[in-house]
């Protein structure tokens, strides 16, 4: 396709091109952009035009080389639309897909011992990309993606009796998404990151790399339950009512409701059903403990 050019109309190219509404988010943009070129809006919100142009060539565009490019703007905003990416896939992507696929699970039955398997796969998935994100600057190769292709192909060709096959649909419909989100964001790597990273010395990586690496671990710290959390997980798991919980670890209603409400927020999850599988995936409880 042809290049996107400064004089682009945003709105036009957004209608065209959906799936380029959270990459310009990440950006600050919002939607009602009404008639306006991509430069006034740079322009309005003191963005660096090459950079934004070259982001969204190469992600509508696998043949696209940025290289004529990348002396116009500083790798620091490279790394920083990484950290905004990153935190897009752990806060909305994945608990996305985990919305779809936890009650995918739960509604199809729970001996379903392929479900169960599925279940095992999507948070080693989780995990797997998790860890991937703490790699240094230095080593940051590309995102994995191999275990979301094997759930979508598991799903569509060897999983057998009963399960609800809209929910079925709706988890392959979100991996798809998910998957052409890394296979993308992988690209930008190579074409955008890498090559800005060669430019630097060892010095200079090393700063970006803490400022980094310290910045998604605080996000995965801000992200574990406490010890009471689990305390009450485990309750909530096992069926209790929020007064009983109250009673048995005596503390009061309006401090058990805090907990759910903090189990919720950093686990993505509200149905008892999605935190038993939640629960027992993390090795809280074990399949013989919950009533539900």
């Amino acid at each position: 396709m042809a290049d996107i050019k400064k004089n682009a109309v945003l709105s036009e190219l957004l209608t065209e091109h959906s799936e380029l509404i959270p990459v310009v988010n990440r950006f600050g943009i919002k939607l009602g952009v009404g008639e306006k070129t991509i430069e006034k809006i740079c322009l309005e919100n003191d963005l660096n035009i090459d950079f934004i142009l070259a982001i969204l060539n190469v992600y509508l565009d696998e043949e696209y080389n940025p290289e004529k490019d990348l002396d116009a703007f500083d790798v620091s905003l490279i790394v920083d639309y990484l950290k905004r990416t990153v935190e897009n896939y752990m806060q909305a992507s994945v608990p996305n897909l985990e919305k779809h696929f936890t009650p995918f699970i739960a509604m199809s039955g729970g001996e379903n011992e392929e479900l169960k398997l599925l279940h095992k796969i999507f948070y080693q998935f989780k995990s797997e990309l998790s860890e991937h994100l703490q790699q240094g600057l230095e080593q940051l190769s590309d995102y994995p993606n191999e275990l979301l292709h094997d759930l979508k192909n598991i799903i569509i060709r060897h999983i057998s009796g009963n399960f609800n096959q809209n929910l079925a649909y709706a988890v392959i419909f979100s991996i798809t998404a998910l998957e052409k989100e890394l296979h993308i964001h992988n690209r930008l790597l190579e074409k955008v990151l890498r090559p800005k990273l060669k430019e630097l010395d060892s010095g200079h990586i090393e700063h970006l790399n803490h400022t980094f690496s310290d910045e998604h671990k605080l996000q995965e710290e801000n992200k574990q339950l406490t010890n009471r959390e689990i305390e009450v997980l485990k309750l909530i798991v096992q069926g209790r009512l929020n007064k009983e919980i109250a009673d048995k670890l005596n503390i009061s209603l309006n401090t058990v409701l805090s907990h759910r409400k903090n189990i919720i927020a950093k686990t993505g999850i509200k149905t008892v059903s999605g935190l038993t599988f939640y629960s027992i995936s993390n090795g809280y409880v074990s399949p013989g403990d919950h009533v539900v």
